[in-house]
């Protein structure tokens, strides 16, 4: 027994030294890799809710359409959400911001498990409106860390980094939650907490790692002024607002009409329950592919050409219903996806580093981009859905993605101009 002790403690005492030097000699990828790390817990809690939802709503009401928008009312909120959260969260530090998301996060999944007793409209609506906040307090935590830690160079790389641990969260959440609902509703929100406890400790393990918080004037929320400095960086970075759109329609549609064609899907074949998740597969693997890509020029450019790739693939789904084939065409057109994630991600993370202190106004817009796609799509898709059904919604929405993107090749500047003296009047 000393002498297994004695081993244990030699190989413990090894990692952590080896962990310190890894610390030392590359700072930057250690805080990147220990902040999506924590954030990969609380994103498989995440996908555990995100698969759950739309089933559960569904199953209760017994229509896609008023699935879609139930669904999009938490897009409103977060909507909502980003006219303030500029102002509001201007000084929060990133360790704030998600605490805040994991508090958030559990009283969701409270109200989501009362659903299940009390299948009420006011209840789901309640759900989704914590769930709206949740996101927005992590979507401003991952752009304040990315852009005041990763240095211009390894942006993308950064991202694509983070992406590897955000879609491997959403790749296990709903095979996680298949598995958890089959034993009940209490069983899967016990191991959504500890998924959220392993998050906070870990958010506690890395604190010193982020800025000092100041104090929040909540007298400066004015969320007119708000919506008026969107309008003026949306003017400047339209393409990028664009793709963002689309992406976001193409998430939602997963997300949604997704989650339910993979629940009809399984019940015909085991092998139907990969539908969604080989949605989220590809950026596993590929985000360390672009990140060794080391592309800090033409993002823009780039992402339009792949975004045409994975809308063909999803028109695709429209040729052949047997399983094998949707899956294929899920998984080269996510393969496609995967790649324009980090790249955009890129192309707002530069512009935000060339805001200053106003950086926030552009975290609230490209928030909000994401938001009014899940505004907007979900209860277009489930009118879509009822009338040609799940799979051919997504073969109508890649014919309007190649489309648009088409377009967006011959008119998309070469460089987004901020209008550098407006903003400096902002503050």
């Amino acid at each position: 027994m000393p002498t297994l002790r004695a081993s244990s403690s030699r190989l413990y005492n090894g990692f952590v030294r080896r962990f310190h030097n890894f610390v030392k000699e590359n700072p930057v990828w250690a805080k990147v890799l220990l902040f999506s790390l924590t954030l990969f817990f609380l994103r498989v809690a995440d996908g555990i809710i995100a698969f759950w939802a739309p089933n559960q709503i569904q199953n209760s009401l017994g229509n896609s359409v008023y699935m879609g928008l139930i669904i999009s009312f938490q897009s409103i909120v977060g909507f909502m959400s980003d006219l303030v959260f500029p102002t509001l969260l201007k000084t929060a530090r990133v360790r704030r911001l998600v605490i805040w998301g994991i508090f958030t996060s559990a009283l969701t999944s409270f109200f989501l498990l009362g659903s299940t007793y009390y299948p009420l409209i006011l209840i789901f609506l309640i759900t989704m409106t914590l769930w709206g906040v949740y996101y927005e307090f992590i979507s401003f935590a991952n752009y304040q860390f990315m852009g005041s830690v990763v240095p211009l160079h390894m942006r993308s790389g950064a991202w694509s980094v983070a992406g590897i641990f955000s879609n491997l969260a959403y790749f296990l959440g709903p095979l996680a939650a298949t598995l958890l609902l089959l034993r009940g509703y209490i069983p899967t929100e016990v191991v959504f907490l500890v998924l959220l406890l392993v998050a906070f400790l870990l958010l506690m393990f890395t604190q010193n790692m982020h800025d000092a918080p100041t104090q929040i004037d909540l007298k400066e929320v004015n969320p007119w002024t708000e919506l008026k400095h969107w309008m003026t960086l949306a003017h400047a970075i339209w393409p990028a607002i664009i793709i963002s759109v689309l992406l976001g329609f193409i998430d939602s549609t997963y997300w949604t009409t997704g989650a339910i064609w993979t629940e009809k899907l399984a019940a015909i074949n085991p092998l139907g329950g990969l539908f969604l998740p080989l949605y989220q597969f590809p950026p596993i693997f590929l985000g360390l592919i672009v990140a060794k890509w080391g592309i800090y020029k033409g993002k823009k450019i780039l992402t339009e050409k792949f975004l045409i790739v994975a809308g063909l693939f999803l028109v695709g789904l429209a040729f052949n219903d047997s399983i094998p084939w949707q899956l294929a065409m899920v998984l080269i057109s996510s393969l496609a996806l995967a790649i324009c994630y980090p790249l955009l991600e890129g192309v707002y993370t530069d512009i935000i580093a060339r805001m200053g202190k106003e950086k926030n106004d552009l975290i609230g817009l490209t928030s909000s981009t994401i938001n009014l796609s899940y505004i907007v799509w979900p209860p277009i898709a489930g009118i879509i859905a009822q009338k040609v059904g799940e799979r051919l919604t997504f073969s109508y929405l890649g014919v309007g993605v190649v489309l648009i993107a088409f377009i967006l090749l011959f008119i998309t500047p070469k460089k987004l101009r901020l209008p550098q003296e407006e903003i400096k009047r902002w503050d």
